[in-house]
This record gives C-alpha cells, structure tokens and sequence, in this order.
C-alpha cells in the first residue's frame, strides 16, 4: 500500500465538498477520480499531495507524491530551470552514492548504485526528450511569458520527470494536442510507480485505469475495472439504490400514516414502530444525479452550405499559415479541426468570424447565418459580474423559446445553486465557467457555433450533455478539440493539418490518421541500399553478420511498431478488456525502444567498419 486517505472532511465555509471520503492505492495501480464539478476531486487530490489539510481524518503516505494541479505555480527563471529543479531527486542520489563511496560504505554505495542503474546515470536526455513529447516551450523560454496552455503542459513535464512513486495528475490532457495525448498514454501505460489521475478523456480512461473512483456527495465510491466497467457497474448500482430509496419512502409512508392515528393506537408495544419511523426520517436520502437539459436547435430549416472558404490562404502579415483551402460547411453537420497546437487552427476561426481577413481567397457565410463562438479563454464574460448579471444580461427575466423564465429558475437548470448567484464571474472554476457560457449559448438561437477546446475542464457527464447537443443541432458547428472520443462520436467531417500550409478534409478524425500514417516517410536512413562490405576492418565475424541483417531486422520492428500504433489509434481498441488496451500501450512502447536501439546499434556498428 502507498497511500491511505480516511474518513476526509473538508470545508470552505459552510459549503461541504467531502464528508468522510475513502481512499486507498497499492503499488503500480492506476486510479481515476470522477465526478461532477465541484464535486471535489481536485480538493482530494491536494489532500492525497499533502498540499492541503483536511478539516478531519487522516492520510498515511508511505512513498513521496507528485502532484500536477490546474493552475500550477513554475519555479525558477526559466523553463530549463524549471525542468532541471524537477531532476533535484536525481543529483542528491548521485551526490549519496557518492559519499557512501567515499566513506567506504559499500552497503549503502551498492543500494544506490542499483538504484542509478535502474533510473540512469545521466537524464539529461530524459528532460529534452519528454520536453518535446509535450510540446513543451524551448528551455531558453522565459517562465514569465508562458501562456496558460505551456505553464500546463511546463508542469506536466515536471511531475512525469520527478519519477515519484506515487503521480497525483489533475486533467493532465488539457491544452495537449492528439499526438502528446497518445505519447501521455503510453507513458501511463508503462509507468512503474502509483497513478492517480482526474481527466475527462475516456479513450485515456479505458487505456490506462485499473480502478475508477467515483466523488459523489461528499463520498467516494470505487468501481474496479475501465471506463466501460464502471458505467455498467455504477448503473447497476444506482438501480439497487433507487429500488432501495423506494422501499424506504414506501415505508416511511406508511408509519407515518399510522403514527398520526389518534393517541389510543400508539400503545406502549407500538414505541418500536415510532423508534423506526424517527430512523427512517434520520437516514440520508439518495441523492439525485444532477444533470441540465441543453438544447441548441432553432428551427433552421434547410441542407445548404452555411460557411463556404474559396480558395482561402490564411496567417498573419503576409505569413500563410494554410494556403489555398476550398470546403463548405453545410447545416446540421459538425467538422473538427484537427492538428498540433499553435498551426493555425484558431486562425482558421478568425477568418470566418471576420475578425481576420484572408491573405488570399475568400470565406462566405450565408445571409442567415448567426454565428456564436466559444473560445479556448472562455472569454465573452465580465469577471466583476454577478453569475445573475452573467446571465440575464442585467435583466430579471430571460426569453427561452418565446417563454420568459426568471433568471434564478434558468440558472438553476444548469446546476447552479441559489447561494452562487451573487458570485462574481472571475470567481468561478473552469467548469462552471463553461456551463455558464453552455447557457448563454442556448439562449443566442446561433445556427453556426464554434467551438474551441470546449472539453477543457468538463466533467464527463457535461461532457456527455454537449456531445448529445451537438448530435442534435439542426445548424452547422465546428470544433477544435483534441478529445478523441468526441471527435470520434459527434462529428460528421475533420479539417486536418497534415503539414505545414496544408489543411485537408477527410470523412473522420480515423481517415485522417490513417492517412497521416501511411505518409509519414520512414525514418532516415534507408540503410538497405548500403553495402556490408565484406572486409570491414575493426568488426568480428558475428559482427559483420549482424550488421548485414540489420536492415530487415530494422523494416520487421517497424512493422510491428506501426501496427501496434494503427491498434491503438482505433477507438474499437478501448471498448472490450482494459487490460488489453493497457498491453498494448506497454508493447508499443517497447517496440518503439527497440526500433530506436537497433538504429544506435546499426550507427555504432558502422562506424567501426
């Protein structure tokens, strides 16, 4: 067992967000927490790291913990600094092998010694390496500049090269692209120590996850298996439950309809009867899963093409960013858009919200079109309104289908509770940020949507909500997303960036990655084509014939490489066992370990011919 957290209570205020919360993590386990937002899995995770005392119960930590939080704070000056203070553990056990060394404690020199052959002597490989699996800005890169996006994924790169026993990750996929998010999961997969993790990413759910803990109430229930387990599983639970909540109302009913006969029937025996009644009034009913209603239709009547780019070239001075792309977006479709972070994906939105002009070419919008956007920022707010000001826009009363709704009443659909109405904007979580803006949204009547990154801080059953909407919408929507699993089920169409100035339709984000892996070159060098010669000097005999079967050894890896790859891709992969899934993770990592070692093996043979 690494990690033990009982009976945790915590308190902001008079607002409880845990009223006696369980949790246990043996080693090389993965565990995720969901729930709805708000729910407090964040604030548990903060308790599990240490950074947060809860108001009562306990924790026992038997190995040191990793945390990544939402907004993390990044030490030193620059992100080399940073990255280098997250390898801190590494030098001190170079400097203890070190000076058991040198105090002739061979004992202890020997334990650490093992310890530096399992990790490494030298990491400074590690660091550029994962650095650049997310994408994260160069090491020269001043901490103070960073978006909110690279401090994320700055801070994500921390946590995974701190290598702790225990790795407590809070959306650890937000603001990562596709192929980052893929690397993330093989890494997962693959991790030797303890993981802890909140996302809302299923594909990441059903992959990685060995145990899946559910924050409900205040409380914590566990569901062993994947994703798909624990929706099967918890929907069995919630029906015992409500079976169970019927009972207990039915007899509730009952003994308090008998209790309110006159004074002769409550005879001495019967002091039992009123003993349970008052039991049955004390027990906690079940709570009702909170969900809201989102309905974005508006009548539009009609198939034809909403937004139209004409031969567009888009980017920024004269610098094309896509060049020369014609498509349509027609009604009741959604389009994704697909590509890394910072090719142009957000460029291509400006164009058709008009706020940028093309360099070339033209974006038509129909003359009906009223077009709503969601941004990465979630901007469109004022931070120093109310959540009513929010709103209603000042107004008391909202118009929602021709029928006027007060405010309070509209909020309240979207699971805001009354006591929050008086908070500011600025105050609250990305989660009902979002909800907030899914509610002024419905109420705009657009007929085209954009939407970007719209998954960023959802919880999954909100999530499930907008999927369910989009599906629904009788206008045209386009959305940038990384989420796999929403890209895979609500979209009719992708916009993909498959290079540099070159953005390409295909039918589904599937196409377009099978596309993309069919075109990728293989990596360099072709070495078949050189001759072993038959008299290298400096290679023994055995050597020579190694290096002669290189070549095919080398195409065989990256065949099984590539089709480890094309199996994890397929989202068929991640509806069946878990573990399966989780194999495959850990074999193509391996495979990739491989590949890479025969090339070193392949240079440093050559090289003494």
């Amino acid at each position: 067992m690494l990690l033990r957290a009982a009976d945790i209570e915590v308190s902001f205020g008079t607002h409880l967000v845990l009223r006696g919360a369980n949790l246990v993590v043996n080693r090389g386990e993965c565990v995720a927490l969901i729930g709805n937002n708000g729910s407090g899995k964040s604030t548990l995770l903060k308790v599990l790291a240490g950074t947060l005392t809860p108001n009562h119960g306990e924790v026992e930590r038997n190995a040191p913990a990793g945390l990544l939080e939402q907004n993390p704070r990044i030490p030193g000056a620059t992100v080399g600094e940073a990255l280098a203070e997250s390898q801190a553990w590494h030098q001190e056990l170079l400097d203890a092998y070190q000076a058991a060394v040198e105090a002739g404690d061979m004992d202890t020199a020997s334990g650490l010694q093992d310890r530096l052959d399992d990790v490494g002597w030298d990491l400074s490989h590690r660091v550029e390496a994962i650095r650049d699996r997310l994408q994260a800005p160069s090491s020269d890169t001043s901490v103070e500049v960073l978006s909110g996006g690279q401090r994320r994924r700055v801070a994500l790169a921390r946590a995974l090269l701190r290598t702790p026993d225990l790795l407590l990750l809070d959306e650890p996929t937000n603001h990562l692209d596709a192929e980052a998010i893929e690397w993330l999961q093989g890494f997962l997969s693959g991790y030797r120590g303890a993981v802890v993790l909140v996302t809302h990413d299923r594909y990441l759910l059903e992959a990685v996850t060995d145990r899946i803990v559910e924050v409900e109430d205040g409380l914590t229930v566990s569901y062993k298996g994947s994703y798909a387990d624990y929706l099967v599983a918890r929907a069995e639970r919630r029906s015992r439950l409500e079976k169970s909540e019927m009972s207990r109302v039915a007899t509730l009913a009952r003994e308090a309809a008998w209790a309110s006969r006159s004074p002769a029937a409550r005879s001495t025996k019967q002091r039992a009867r009123l003993k349970r009644l008052e039991e049955l009034e004390d027990e906690r009913p079940l709570i009702r899963e909170q969900t809201f209603d989102l309905d974005l239709r508006t009548g539009f009547k009609g198939g034809q093409s909403m937004i139209e780019l004409d031969n567009v070239t888009g980017g920024y001075d004269g610098n094309p960013l896509f060049k020369k792309v014609t498509t349509s977006i027609q009604a009741k479709s959604c389009v994704g858009v697909l590509g890394p972070n910072g090719i142009g994906k957000s460029t291509l939105f400006k164009l058709i919200t008009r706020e940028l002009e093309p360099i070339a070419g033209a974006v038509h919008r129909a003359p009906r079109v009223k077009l709503a956007v969601i941004d990465q920022a979630r901007s469109g707010l004022d931070d120093t309104d109310t959540l009513f000001e929010a709103a209603g826009g000042g107004a008391t009363h909202v118009t929602l289908n021709g029928n006027s709704i007060h405010v309070a009443g509209f909020l309240k659909r979207f699971m805001f509770r009354r006591d929050q109405l008086d908070q500011r904007v600025g105050e609250l979580s990305g989660g009902e940020r979002m909800r907030l803006l899914l509610a002024r949204l419905m109420l705009d009547g657009a007929n085209v949507i954009l939407l970007d990154e719209p998954t960023n801080d959802l919880d999954l059953m909100t999530l499930r909500i907008l999927e369910e909407a989009l599906i629904a919408f009788d206008g045209a929507s386009l959305v940038i997303s990384h989420d796999r699993a929403l890209l895979d089920r609500v979209c009719t169409a992708v916009l993909s960036f498959d290079g540099p100035g070159e953005l390409v339709r295909y039918a589904s984000r599937m196409q377009a990655l099978q596309a993309r892996v069919e075109e990728t070159p293989a990596p360099p060098p072709k070495k078949k084509a050189t001759p072993v010669k038959a008299t290298s000097v400096g290679l023994t005999g055995k050597e020579k014939r190694e290096l002669a079967a290189l070549p095919e050894k080398l195409e065989s890896l990256e065949v099984e490489r590539d089709e480890l790859g094309k199996q994890l891709a397929d989202p068929a992969t991640y509806q069946g066992d878990s573990a399966r899934a989780a194999e495959l993770g850990a074999a193509y990592k391996e495979a990739e370990s491989a590949v890479l070692e025969a090339y070193e093996r392949w240079e440093e043979l050559e090289s003494r011919q």
